[in-house]
């Protein structure tokens, strides 16, 4: 039987996470051409969307598409100040293509798979059984929309996955006052530090992969002590590129920096962001 997968990635790498699970492209792969080999499944395609602008899919495309799968670089809310709010911005981009191929390209698949838990799918499932087509759905236990529920496939691909021993170890609480210096440190000795430098000095100062250094920057984003912004630099092709800034309001950031938090503020405010950060 002939296949095509759609991935809602965000969906299902946020269902994973929440229960202490980070999900890897490799792991996502192995788990997808492992069920299709069990099922005697022929893979057509598989297309996956997601913000890859998101600190957690950083590089993540590349090994996406190392492995043919059709990427859709998705943006979403709030990545830069600069970016207009788009809601359900994947969804609305998987149900459009979802819906062009099996317009377009009906003979070329027997079943659709569809890696969501969201419920917002449901017309989407409704119109590809019209057409004839199978479809099933696969999604991270306790996280599967009950509109979704009569199509999912009794036995989780993923599961497996989840058996193995994948929890997240990294104790983020222990580096993140260090971590904050570090930032502070190279913000007052430079102009300013994109978010790739920090990446690295994170990684080699605090002694950590950078699969934990997105993690302690997820956690500081979370927590209000960093702000995700976009900066403007002449010298730079696309003109711009992304800075961690840190929140100097937050009690944490003003206990571990305060003989610093002057020379911080006023060195912001020469950047052209205002006393109390980006909006």
């Amino acid at each position: 039987m002939r296949v095509i997968v759609f991935v809602d990635y965000e969906n299902i790498w946020t269902g994973l996470f929440e229960q202490g699970y980070e999900l890897t492209p490799e792991n996502l792969m192995e788990s997808i051409q492992n069920y299709a080999k069990k099922e005697n499944y022929t893979l057509s395609a598989i297309y996956l969307y997601a913000n890859f602008d998101r600190e957690e899919f950083w590089r993540t495309q590349t090994s996406f598409e190392k492995t043919l799968v059709f990427t859709r670089h998705v943006y979403g809310k709030n990545n830069y100040a600069s970016t207009e709010n788009r809601k359900n911005a994947a969804d609305m981009e998987l149900i459009l293509e979802a819906q062009e191929i099996l317009l377009t390209r009906t003979f070329t698949f027997d079943m659709v798979l569809l890696l969501t838990g969201d419920g917002d799918f449901l017309p989407l499932v409704r119109k590809i059984r019209a057409w004839g087509k199978e479809v099933k759905i696969i999604g991270v236990d306790g996280s599967i929309h009950q509109n979704l529920s009569h199509f999912c496939d009794t036995e989780n691909f993923l599961r497996e996955f989840l058996m193995k021993d994948k929890q997240l170890e990294y104790d983020v609480l222990k580096d993140l006052k260090q971590g904050i210096q570090i930032l502070a440190k190279l913000q007052l000795n430079m102009s300013y530090i994109a978010s790739t430098k920090a990446r690295t000095a994170l990684s080699e100062q605090l002694g950590i992969t950078i699969p934990q250094v997105k993690e302690w920057i997820r956690y500081g984003l979370k927590e209000n002590i960093l702000w995700e912004q976009e900066y403007a630099d002449s010298s730079l092709k696309i003109g711009k590129t992304k800075i961690y800034l840190l929140n100097l309001e937050n009690p944490l950031v003003e206990e571990t920096l305060e003989p610093w938090l002057t020379e911080l503020k006023e060195h912001y405010y020469k950047m052209g962001f205002a006393k109390k950060g980006p909006n």
